[in-house]
């Protein structure tokens, strides 16, 4: 296993440690929550720069690395629904997102392709992940609570517009692939 692999596995072991203490309702576990956050993400950045410079491309790593993400973004989602500091409706379309894609991914796979993520898909990831990490910055007592709320959304609701953005191009770049799948059936 390459350590673009290990450091992939690494981030999605992560994200129970960094849904756990983003659970608990204290200061110190929030701030904990924060640094484990910017840890995995940062592991992202890190994962790739090690897989591209010393030619540890892998087919797994095409495949675990988005799922990694996908995973990490989710539970930080999750929480903040649960508080009230998210919409049902952002939750809902990154998730649907974030299946069709990976339901693309299993297509494209079953005819021995791997799709690697764009670079609006990245985009999307750097949004979300951006937009964690101020809410969960927000979360903070010293921060009014209205204001704090209102600006979480606000921010949600960007990374949902790339998220939205990233997910129409993947369809449409990737769209052979149900052309494909549909001659073989027919045949």
């Amino acid at each position: 296993m390459t350590t673009a692999n290990k450091i992939t596995i690494l981030r999605m072991i992560l994200v129970p440690v960094f849904m756990a203490f983003l659970l608990v309702d204290s200061v110190a576990c929030r701030n904990v929550a924060l640094v484990v956050f910017i840890l995995a993400a940062v592991s992202d950045a890190v994962d790739g720069y090690i897989a591209r410079h010393y030619n540890q491309i892998s087919t797994f790593g095409k495949f675990m690395d988005p799922l990694a993400d996908k995973m990490l973004t989710t539970a930080a989602f999750v929480v903040f629904l649960a508080y009230g500091r998210m919409s049902p409706w952002a939750l809902m379309i990154i998730l649907f997102r974030e299946f069709m894609v990976s339901g693309i991914r299993l297509l494209a796979v079953s005819e021995g392709k791997v799709i690697a993520a764009s670079m609006l898909g990245k985009i999307k990831t750097v949004s979300q992940m951006v937009a964690i990490i101020a809410a969960i910055i927000l979360m903070q007592p010293i921060f009014p609570p209205v204001a704090a709320k209102m600006t979480t959304h606000t921010l949600i609701w960007i990374s949902t517009v790339f998220t939205i953005i990233s997910g129409l191009d993947y369809l449409i770049k990737n769209r052979h692939i149900f052309s494909a799948k549909q001659q073989v059936e027919e045949e």
